[in-house]
């Protein structure tokens, strides 16, 4: 879902069945590291993983970005068995707890 009310903010994409937030970073996050980082941990205090991209790779860089997205889902969905051959970590950008 695209920009959802979660608590007293909104995020740019979420996934309930997932408990994931997806959220793109651009120039509007500049000089709002700690602001950002307390809204994120008050994310994931609510059992919360937030996903951080740079709108830049979004942009300039789609393909891996989702591909980054769909390897985390299959490593961290429940409903799914990860491929055993799934060993790729994924990109800085999109692992949890990272701006």
């Amino acid at each position: 879902m695209r920009q959802k009310p979660i608590d007293e903010y909104i995020v740019d994409f979420y996934c309930s069945e997932l408990k994931l937030i997806i959220e793109i970073d651009g120039e509007s996050h500049d000089g709002k590291f700690e602001e950002d980082m307390t809204r994120q941990r008050k994310l994931e205090s609510l059992g919360l993983t937030v996903l951080r991209v740079n709108d830049l790779d979004v942009k300039r860089d789609m393909e891996n970005v989702l591909m980054a997205i769909e390897g985390w889902i299959e490593n961290n969905n429940p409903f799914t068995t990860p491929l055993p051959t799934a060993t790729t970590p994924l990109p800085p950008f999109l692992r949890g707890n990272n701006i």
